[in-house]
């Protein structure tokens, strides 16, 4: 695993990273807004350089996420399929996957109950 990431409270998000079988997942606990957009953009797009081609963002410990994580989720789905790979959702909250389905999200990125589950799919 790598050191924590993490923005300044109160607008707190920290991002673990470990890969299972080929794929980066992405544990993130904490609120996704516009204050921690860094966060998440590093988080998940930009560990060497390089685009990671599959990802698996674990949200089982985010409790809200507004349109700034709605875009970088976006952005990370062009970018993975640009390299012929794909981005995962995995375990969001309900509040979480009320905003993944309102915005269109959950249409182009596939939303799973756990980990697991998507690393399975």
């Amino acid at each position: 695993m790598t050191p924590t990431e993490q923005a300044d409270p109160p607008h707190y998000l920290s991002a673990e990273h470990h890969v299972i079988g080929g794929v980066r997942v992405v544990t993130l606990r904490g609120e996704i807004d516009h204050d921690v957009q860094g966060v998440l953009r590093g988080a998940l797009l930009n560990q060497g350089g390089a685009v990671p081609e599959r990802i698996v963002a674990d949200l089982s410990e985010v409790t809200f996420m507004d349109s700034s994580g709605v875009n970088i989720f976006v952005t990370a789905h062009q970018q993975t399929t640009q390299a012929a790979g794909w981005i995962r959702i995995a375990g969001a909250r309900p509040a979480v996957r009320s905003v993944l389905q309102v915005t269109g999200v959950d249409t182009f990125v596939s939303c799973h109950l756990s980990v697991e589950e998507a690393l399975g799919a």
